[in-house]
């Protein structure tokens, strides 16, 4: 029998205010093969973990249950004072009785009670705890950055000059994502372009990384610091070693009339096209849904006007294999459907737009050069409405229940800009609240407001309805006068909610990863681990974890890289012994576990096994790789015959802490 030391917590007040510490320490001290029971005000802390280490010397314990928070918060801390000590690391054991007892029980003695029952199974299963070790897997020098916006940008950027590889891998044909859309940033109003593009080019230009354009992440197999990474790199039909970036084929392209996506559609493109002027790369790429030649057979105008033979009408879709050590997810956000919302008569009219779109028509790459014009007539609007939250902060079935925390900002910044350039023009701001959380950014709110006289209303909009003269009648409710309003307006900006990008979720499905409800990705703890994710090997850069601004976004870049760095920095990694492993003899060879592994860790072998009869035949058995297996332990549940076992919480152990509980 194993000589057990149970250490009951604190934890401050966390765990002392809502359970007795003291009668569960003397309750489990009278718990078969427990030798020593006590408790302290915070195990954690360096005079606790000295605690920890004396009795293990002292009374030669061959077993410790800390009853504590959660094992996310401190296992490893307890792990290495065992070890230090001398005892196999993987003979400790946790009992959250924080999480699980003290913060959801207000009773003293219902929490009590089941903090005894959580320390009975913990030692009980301590009993059945076998010693293990470790092993270690290489670490491949080379990290996969998803996404080109700002957020990907930056982390390439500063693991390439830590460097390391990087390559960036961006579905669309150049680097730049939302930002490059953008006219000015806040709070400072300077030009989004001319921060990015430096930025762009500093990428293109840097030897460490390479961009992977117009391409997608397709699979995913392996481990932290070995993940084996398909990328699919889809035909542009433009040969981008030859491609110059002249832009002749644009210009001579007979198919003009392709909506321009990057200008949210407020003009044209042609069938073979550069998205923007400083494009990263700067190469043509043929939209094979509208040129003529990939559909009929018939035009070839780009192909004769090329002066390099850049034009490849027969390039295919090409899949490139390569392996990482680190992954950052950086795949920005999307703003959402505003189908659901018509009281704002968006499908209705031309002249209620997005405020993306607006960015388009106030930026001087734009499609009316800088010049802002209603996109019904093309005259300048005197009366601007702008209409907060839509989407944002309401019912789950209409929008989002989250604040996507960048729309107070930027409506203040659209209203500057156009009382600056156009003083005769009326804005109107209707909000729920208005909120400001950043640095600079509640002056930068109250600047519109006193110095350039933009109209708060603190209301919402009810309708929005065309008018036979082309205005649009704006019903609004202001709740501080409570006063129903009328307004005439000539343009009408919705600060749409913004959300994960659509490859977000089948993404966090190859790289077997979480996410929460909204779709945005899970961070690992929200306050110690929030840059990487549950996954090891895994980090979340920008608004792919939750909505951001550009400067939160480039700074969780930053520490995204520096995660992802200290990962690769490393030659090898030590690997989670708690794998799992198969009991050949019972193995029936269905598959099932195999079918269910999310890692592809589980192979099938034939292996020779002596019949009674002493005659030798061949059976199909599962075979675990140690090195992928994470220990999820989704074999285990799906094995029929119980073949498939877990390390350090196996069948027999899990049976124990159940039996300790139902006593």
């Amino acid at each position: 029998m194993r000589k057990i030391g149970v250490f009951v917590c604190h934890c401050g007040t966390n765990i002392a205010a809502t359970v007795d510490v003291k009668a569960v320490a003397e309750a489990l001290g009278h718990e078969p093969g427990v030798v020593v029971s006590c408790e302290y005000q915070y195990m954690c802390s360096e005079s606790g973990q000295e605690l920890i280490k004396d009795s293990i010397k002292k009374h030669g314990l061959t077993g410790v249950v800390i009853c504590s928070c959660s094992p996310r918060m401190h296992e490893n801390t307890f792990r290495k004072a065992a070890a230090s000590a001398g005892l196999n690391p993987y003979l400790v054991e946790i009992a959250n009785i924080r999480e699980q007892c003290s913060w959801i029980h207000k009773d003293i003695a219902s929490a009590t009670e089941k903090a005894i029952i959580l320390g009975k199974a913990a030692v009980a299963k301590i009993h059945l705890n076998t010693p293990l070790t470790a092993g270690e897997s290489p670490v491949a020098k080379k990290a996969l950055v998803i996404g080109g916006g700002i957020a990907g940008i930056q982390t390439a950027l500063d693991i390439a000059e830590a460097g390391f590889e990087v390559d960036i891998v961006e579905k669309k044909p150049t680097i730049g994502g939302k930002m490059a859309q953008l006219d000015k940033t806040f709070p400072t109003l300077d030009c989004a372009a001319c921060i990015l593009t430096p930025k762009m080019v500093e990428c293109a230009q840097n030897e460490k990384i390479h961009i992977y354009s117009y391409s997608e992440v397709t699979e995913v197999k392996g481990f932290v610091g070995s993940f084996n990474v398909t990328i699919k790199k889809k035909a542009r039909f433009v040969d981008e070693t030859k491609c110059t970036g002249c832009g002749l084929c644009t210009e001579k392209c007979p198919m003009k009339k392709v909506p321009n996506e990057f200008n949210m559609g407020f003009d044209n493109r042609s069938a073979v096209y550069i998205p923007f002027a400083q494009a990263v790369p700067k190469v043509a790429v043929i939209d094979p849904a509208n040129c003529m030649m990939l559909k009929t057979g018939k035009c070839g105008v780009c192909s004769k006007v090329c002066t390099v033979g850049a034009i490849d009408y027969k390039q295919q879709d090409t899949y490139i294999n390569e392996t990482y050590g680190a992954i950052v997810v950086a795949t920005g956000y999307d703003p959402i459907d505003l189908g659901k919302y018509d009281e704002f008569a968006y499908s209705q009219s031309p002249d209620v737009i997005t405020s993306l779109e607006l960015e388009r028509l106030m930026n001087a790459a734009g499609p009316d050069g800088g010049t802002l014009l209603r996109p019904s007539d093309k005259k300048h609007p005197h009366t601007i409405v702008f209409v907060q939250c839509v989407g944002s902060r309401c019912d789950d079935s209409r929008g989002k229940p989250y604040c996507s925390k960048i729309c107070c900002m930027y409506t203040a910044k659209h209203a500057m800009l156009i009382r600056e350039k156009y003083p005769d023009t009326d804005v109107y701001v209707f909000y729920i609240d208005v909120r400001t959380p950043g640095k600079n950014f509640d002056e930068f709110y109250r600047r519109a407001v006193e110095q350039y006289n933009v109209h708060y209303i603190k209301g919402m909009v009810g309708k929005v309805e065309p008018k036979a003269d082309g205005k649009l009648s704006v019903q609004a409710s202001d709740l501080i006068s409570r006063e129903q309003l009328h307004i005439d307006a000539d343009l009408v900006v919705l600060a749409a909610a913004i959300e994960p990008d659509k490859t977000a979720r089948p993404l966090a499905t190859m790289l077997t990863t979480q996410m929460d409800t909204n779709d945005f990705f899970t961070e690992a703890h929200p306050k110690l681990r929030p840059v990487e994710s549950a996954t090891a090997g895994i980090f979340l850069s920008g608004a792919c974890q939750g909505p951001k601004d550009i400067p939160e976004t480039v700074a969780q870049a930053s520490a995204a890289a520096s995660k992802a760095i200290g990962l690769l920095c490393k030659n090898s990694i030590t690997c989670n012994p708690c794998v799992a492993h198969s009991d050949e003899l019972m193995c029936n060879g269905c598959s099932s576990c195999e079918k269910v592994c999310p890692y592809g860790a589980i192979t099938y072998i034939n292996k020779e096994f002596t019949m009674p009869d002493r005659t030798v035949a061949l059976r199909r058995v599962a075979s675990v790789n140690p090195a992928v297996c994470q220990g999820c332990g989704a074999c285990t549940v799906a094995c029929p015959s119980g073949a498939m076992d877990l390390n350090g919480f196996s069948n027999s152990q899990i049976m124990a802490e159940v039996d300790a509980i139902c006593k």
